[in-house]
C-alpha cells in the first residue's frame, strides 16, 4: 500500500465503528446524524406550510452561520492541514457513502476479516426509490464503496474500473442490510471482488467489481487532484 492507504489507522479492523480521533470529529458526527434525521423527517413530514417556512428559516440561519466559519474543501485539504488525522481517518469521516461525519452517507459500517469483508447499513426514507424500497442507484453506490474497501485486502488498492450489479429482488427500507464480499482474483494492477447484499437472510442483490491500481499508485491520483484544484 502507498501512503494514502497505509495502516497508520485502520477503521475497518473490527465490527465496532471506529471512534472519532478528536473532539472535532465527535462534534461533526453528532451534527451529521442530526442532518440525517432531518432528511428522513423532511421527506415524511406533512407539517403545515407555516411550520415548514419556520423550519426553513432556522436551517437557512444555520447555513449562514456555518458559511462564515473556516472551511476546508475536500479530503485532501483536510489532510494537508495536518490537524485532522491521517488519510484513513479523514476518509472514514467524509466519504460520501461510508463517512461517519457526512450526512449524505447512509451509515455504512464495514470491516475486514482476512480476505473477506463484511458490512451493515440501514437506509431510511430519504433513500427510497420504488415505494418502500431502496433506490437502485444507492444500492450500487453502497456496493461500490463496500467492494472498494474489500479490495484493499489484496494489497494493491485501486479505483473502480467496472461495477456490475445484479438486482434479484427489491431491497427494503428501514431494515438492517448485511453485506459480504471476498477477493476473487488479484493480478498485476487489477483486483476482482464479488459481494452480496442480504435483507432478512435473503439476497437482494449481488455485485462484482474490477478495481485497477493507477500505474503510479494512488498517491499520484492525489497529486493530480491537488494540481487540478489549484491548491
Amino acid at each position: 500500500m502507498d501512503e494514502l492507504t497505509a495502516g497508520l489507522f485502520n477503521p475497518f479492523a473490527s465490527e465496532e465503528v471506529a471512534p472519532p480521533n478528536s473532539s472535532h470529529w465527535e462534534a461533526k458526527r453528532r451534527l451529521a446524524e442530526a442532518v440525517r434525521q432531518l432528511n428522513d423527517l423532511l421527506v415524511s413530514t406533512v407539517a403545515s406550510d407555516a411550520e415548514l417556512a419556520q423550519a426553513s428559516a432556522q436551517v437557512e440561519a444555520l447555513n449562514r452561520t456555518l458559511a462564515d466559519t473556516p472551511r476546508l474543501h475536500g479530503t485532501l485539504a483536510y489532510l494537508k492541514s495536518g490537524e485532522h488525522g491521517h488519510y484513513g481517518e479523514i476518509n472514514h469521516e467524509l466519504n460520501a457513502v461510508g463517512g461517519q461525519s457526512n450526512p449524505l452517507a447512509p451509515g455504512l459500517n464495514m470491516w475486514l476479516d482476512g480476505n473477506r469483508a463484511y458490512g451493515t447499513v440501514r437506509c431510511g426514507l430519504a433513500y427510497e426509490g420504488p415505494p418502500g424500497f431502496v433506490h437502485g442507484g444507492f444500492v450500487a453506490a453502497i456496493f461500490d464503496q463496500f467492494l472498494g474497501m474489500a479490495q484493499v485486502a489484496g494489497g494493491q488498492p485501486g479505483m473502480t474500473g467496472t461495477l456490475t450489479v445484479r438486482y434479484l429482488r427489491p431491497t427494503p427500507l428501514n431494515t438492517e442490510l448485511k453485506l459480504s464480499a471476498q477477493l476473487s482474483r488479484a493480478e498485476d494492477r487489477k483486483t476482482l471482488v464479488s459481494g452480496e447484499l442480504r435483507a432478512g437472510g435473503e439476497i437482494t442483490a449481488t455485485a462484482e467489481g474490477l478495481f485497477v491500481r493507477p500505474s503510479r499508485g494512488m498517491a499520484a491520483m492525489a497529486e493530480m487532484a491537488v494540481g487540478n484544484s489549484g491548491q
